[in-house]
């Protein structure tokens, strides 16, 4: 009745060129037992989450939880390729990550790698492969798994061998014919799907890992690309590699060249064992296909509750199916684990404490800044930013065309649109710089690949660039054509001061970026905040409410306010303020009274607190992000 078995052994080297990769990558240098009994998991829920789940009404005693993993035990071997399959919301998912050391919150059971507990040496010495695949969208194939090695390799190699290192897995993995293509996005033609896969696969294979966790490895792939990507899993696997994988439905093909399978039915475990004995096993309990089928196919049935057995009760089904796997495999299944427990020889020899991270600050910094300057060279050089800020440079310059005292008014007016401007226009830039970066965040910090300090500091260097030099074209192109103060030391004082004000609106958009993490809600809240300020800068309304005045001393564009009038004007400045040659003072000006001359240093001292405290802020909330149960990354 099943599905005709394949040669599994026929299949060991099916990876193009991979006889010719280094030795490195075919043996692996630590082998790792991992083994997990009891493993439960249990989530709490909102109200109405639990409602809706469970269609009744939510008593004040009822436990908001839901339990994801009821009791699920197992080991894998070195060797082996073990696939842990189930419907959706089955718990595959959340036990890889458990298994992983990725799983925070109420995980209960016990889980441990060489009889120890996760640890920073499992850490180093662990891959894991997410569903998605999350690449940096402008890099090469080449270029991705190089920095890779750079950030992740410890120090023990050369750069040199490092990038020896990338190449051999571009070599071993198929993928030569594409690595100088680039990776490529839904908006941006690259690489396919599988070539993907393969290269997320080669990232954690660069250190040589002796487990590997892969989450649906192929999952929308089609059927030759999925074999391939299998094939070349089987052949780590007999490398003394441990390799645990969820799969939604493969093929009878890939079915066989498990080792190891796992069935799951919303979190209870219903067969564990061997893959070439999953039907016999469960004939012997009562449930034979009517017809040869995918082998997978027939356990992603009996998960749902479906029998062809004549029981039309899915509840029936999974009971009977619960109660012989407690009956039948649980207790061979504690028995086996108590076994390899007492034959687990640990090597004194590794239990040295082995550096948190690979490669040092510094090191992480420079990889890290080349790799942002590779991924966003087309943000730097976008042609459309560039003509939206020259074209508002010279329309501002034109309407203020050499604009002078006997038309003071006009020259605030200039003053604070161009403070307003560049609150708007570096707010919104840099609320995007973090959310689309959260999951590559997430996936590196989880493996530990380098500080977050490294990766903030060249992230913010990275900006730089672009951040300040459209201001400083637009203070040009406006400075000079709407005729204000021509002396150098009035136009570095305004262009230095609008600059300081860049950066610390800079800071405010990165800061709610990574607290709000949305960017539809991040730019909402930006706009309201930033017109706030906007509004109680001192242009607008001088005579502001005493209940809300305080509104002023948060104000960014107060403050950058105050500092571009103190560019161009000075106390004791007088101006044509009527006829038969009237003098007033500038001070006295209604637009600048209420702001004033003087307090330029507090003005600074002001922004410069904003610019720390908001990067501080953004730091922070970004600490949340890539925390495993092994600790930060």
């Amino acid at each position: 009745m099943e599905a005709e078995r394949p040669d599994v052994e026929a299949q060991k080297h099916t990876t193009p060129e991979s006889d010719n990769a280094p030795e490195i990558f075919k043996k692996a240098t630590h082998a790792i037992t991992l083994k997990f009994q009891d493993v439960v998991y249990k989530v709490k829920l909102q109200k109405g989450t639990w409602m809706k789940l469970k269609k009744t009404p939510l008593s004040p005693s009822t436990t908001q939880e839901k339990v994801i993993l009821k009791g699920v035990s197992g080991m894998v071997k070195p060797g082996e390729m073990f696939a842990m399959l189930g419907p959706s919301g089955s718990g595959k998912t959340t036990l890889l990550t458990a298994l992983g050391g990725r799983l925070g919150g109420n995980l209960n059971g016990t889980i441990t790698y060489n009889e120890e507990p996760f640890s920073n040496k499992i850490k180093r010495r662990t891959g894991f492969v997410t569903q998605d695949d999350v690449l940096y969208a402008h890099l090469t194939v080449t270029e991705t798994l190089v920095y890779t090695a750079l950030l992740r390799l410890p120090n023990t190699f050369t750069k040199k061998e490092k990038i020896v290192q990338a190449e051999a897995v571009v070599q071993q993995l198929g993928l030569t014919r594409c690595k100088n293509s680039i990776i490529g996005g839904p908006l941006l033609r690259g690489i396919s799907g599988g070539e993907r896969k393969r290269v997320s696969i080669g990232q954690e294979m660069l250190i040589n890992p002796s487990l590997l966790f892969l989450d649906e490895p192929t999952s929308g792939l089609d059927s030759t690309t999925a074999q391939r990507i299998v094939s070349t899993l089987l052949e780590l696997a007999l490398g003394g590699r441990t390799i645990v994988m969820t799969i939604h439905q493969p093929s009878s093909r890939l079915f066989y060249m498990f080792h190891k399978v796992l069935l799951l039915s919303e979190g209870d475990p219903l067969y564990f064992g061997s893959g070439t004995e999953v039907m016999d096993y469960f004939a012997g309990v009562g449930f034979v296909p009517s017809v040869p089928m995918n082998p997978a196919d027939f356990l992603l049935d009996l998960a749902n509750g479906v029998s062809l057995n004549g029981s039309r009760d899915p509840t029936m089904v999974k009971e009977k199916l619960i109660l012989a796997y407690k009956n039948n495999l649980a207790p061979k299944v504690k028995v086996e684990m108590q076994e390899e427990c007492e034959s687990v020889v640990r090597h004194e020899s590794e239990a040295r404490e082995i550096q948190k991270w690979p490669t040092t600050w510094w090191q992480q910094f420079s990889v890290l800044l080349r790799r942002g300057l590779k991924e966003r060279k087309h943000e730097i050089f976008d042609f459309l930013k560039i003509v939206q800020v020259v074209v508002v440079a010279f329309i501002a310059g034109l309407l203020w065309w050499q604009s002078d005292l006997t038309h003071l008014q006009d020259q605030i007016g200039l003053l604070y649109f161009s403070s307003g401007f560049w609150g708007f226009f570096p707010l919104f830039e840099a609320i995007f710089t973090f959310p689309p970066e959260r999951m590559i965040l997430a996936k590196e910090r989880s493996s530990g690949m380098y500080r977050l300090s490294s990766y903030f500091m060249a992230r913010m260097v990275n900006d730089l660039p672009i951040e300040l030099a459209l201001p400083t074209v637009f203070i040009i192109i406006t400075y000079w054509v709407a005729g204000l103060k021509p002396t150098p030391a009035s136009f570095l004082h305004y262009l230095f001061s609008l600059l300081f004000g860049v950066l610390v609106a800079q800071g405010l958009g990165l800061a709610l970026g990574a607290l709000v993490m949305d960017l539809k809600s991040a730019t909402t809240l930006g706009s309201v905040i930033m017109l706030t300020f906007l509004l109680a800068g001192g242009y607008y309304v001088q005579h502001i409410p005493p209940f809300i005045s305080w509104i002023k001393y948060l104000s960014i564009c107060n403050y950058n306010y105050k500092l571009l009038l103190g560019s161009q004007y000075k106390p004791g400045d007088t101006y044509p303020c009527g006829g038969q040659q009237k003098i007033c003072l500038v001070e006295d000006f209604p637009s600048i009274k209420t702001v004033g001359l003087k307090g330029q240093l507090v003005s600074a001292i002001a922004l410069l607190v904003m610019f720390i405290g908001y990067r501080l802020i953004a730091y922070v909330a970004l600490m949340r992000i890539g925390v495993t149960r092994g600790g930060k990354a």
